[in-house]
């Protein structure tokens, strides 16, 4: 067996970017940008009033009287320079007239007609936003990184109508058993609903891979020859199940005879020991085992991190971060350990069930404690490093 970093290691040797396509702006929310987006204007494009009130081009103290000679709107600017003694009715986000070195806000001015007059104690601030004090024209936005609405909004104000992303992942998910039946199908007395896949599938989406849910395979070679033509123009192909080593555990048998190569077969993790992965058909293969919270658990460790380089993002393990224990815990085996728990604050407490079929737990569980090989018992309060779910 290897350790998960290596394991890890092995299956980012696998992997490379995918393709880029272009988007409009509309649909890019979720993708990871793959070329910088350059701005095509100054934003704003003009020194802007930050309130409303009166813009004049005079340092003006309490006492100073203006004549107002027009107006300054968003959309509609105030056309002409601003003299000495003069001032223009000014809102927010209107361009500020030439000439103008201040915007004195309405709550500090008296009006009288065409006239105002400032008030005792009037706020000093300039109240004008400089042209380009956002960005200017020229700048850009680096890439890679996953966009969120704030960048859509961003990358609309510096004009850009489409944005290049990486290619979407093309996930094939090949779910492996005689014992398995779809959901809302009834399965017979020795026989179970199948979960991983939808689970998988489920996961893999939210980090931008468009996953195929293949039909059940047998575990015989012929049904699993056929579940691999099915999976025929994948990035990424994801068995479960049919990874350990029974007389009925033929996957690795199958992806050799079509010409795998196998980088990894077994980890020293629990729960997932029985992990695979190599090359098959130009597309890379992930092969997990069948225990449900084992391939969840497998696909957080592996599957999504291999995902993100596959978009273009940095080649680095799912983030670990530190908590402490919420109760004191034995000795860990010779196997890293990934128990689930709950999470509140910066406590972590595991659950007392931590058998791999219990999905019930992992759905109840918002995070993973993880123990090293050989840890020793730990006390509560102790420091752990923990995975969010």
């Amino acid at each position: 067996m290897i350790s998960v970093e290596e394991a890890l290691d092995r299956i980012f040797s696998l992997v490379t970017p995918l393709s880029t396509e272009s988007v409009p702006l509309r649909q890019a929310a979720g993708r990871v940008l793959a070329a910088p987006v350059t701005a095509a204007v100054d934003q704003p494009p003009f020194a802007a009033s930050i309130m409303d009130g009166y813009a004049i081009c005079d340092h003006a103290s309490a006492g100073d009287s203006f004549q107002v000679v027009g107006e300054s709107a968003a959309g509609e600017r105030f056309i002409g320079n601003l003299g000495t003694g003069q001032a223009v009715r000014i809102f927010t986000g209107a361009p500020v007239p030439d000439g103008a070195i201040r915007v004195v806000i309405q709550e500090d001015v008296l009006r009288e007609g065409s006239r105002i007059t400032l008030l005792d104690e009037a706020d000093q601030s300039p109240y004008i936003r400089p042209a380009g004090a956002d960005f200017k024209a020229g700048e850009a936005i680096e890439a890679p990184l996953v966009i969120t609405p704030s960048h859509v909004a961003l990358f609309a104000s510096m004009n850009a109508s489409h944005v290049t992303v990486a290619c979407r992942p093309d996930v094939a998910i090949i779910a492996t058993g005689d014992e398995l039946v779809q959901p809302g199908e009834m399965p017979r007395p020795d026989q179970i609903i199948a979960s991983n896949a939808l689970g998988l599938a489920a996961m893999l989406e939210g980090v931008g891979a468009t996953p195929r849910l293949l039909p059940i395979a047998a575990d015989t070679t012929e049904a699993l020859h056929s579940a691999f033509d099915l999976a025929e123009g994948a990035d990424l192909v994801i068995t479960i199940g049919g990874a350990s080593v029974g007389d009925r555990d033929l996957v690795a048998q199958v992806a050799i005879e079509r010409g795998a190569e196998m980088a990894l077969h077994r980890v020293a993790m629990r729960p997932g020991k029985p992990l695979m992965a190599g090359m098959v058909g130009g597309a890379v293969m992930i092969g997990l085992p069948g225990n449900p919270v084992s391939s969840m658990v497998c696909g957080h460790i592996f599957i999504l991190p291999a995902l993100r380089k596959m978009l273009g993002l940095p080649a680095v393990a799912t983030p670990r971060k530190r908590a402490t224990l919420g109760k004191a815990m034995p000795p860990n085996g010779p196997r890293e350990h990934y128990l689930r728990a709950h999470r509140e604050g910066t406590t972590v407490t595991p659950y007392e069930r931590q058998d791999s079929a219990l999905l019930s737990v992992l759905a109840a569980a918002n995070a993973l404690i993880v123990r090293p090989p050989s840890a020793e018992a730990a006390a509560k309060g102790s420091p752990v490093e923990i995975v969010d779910l």
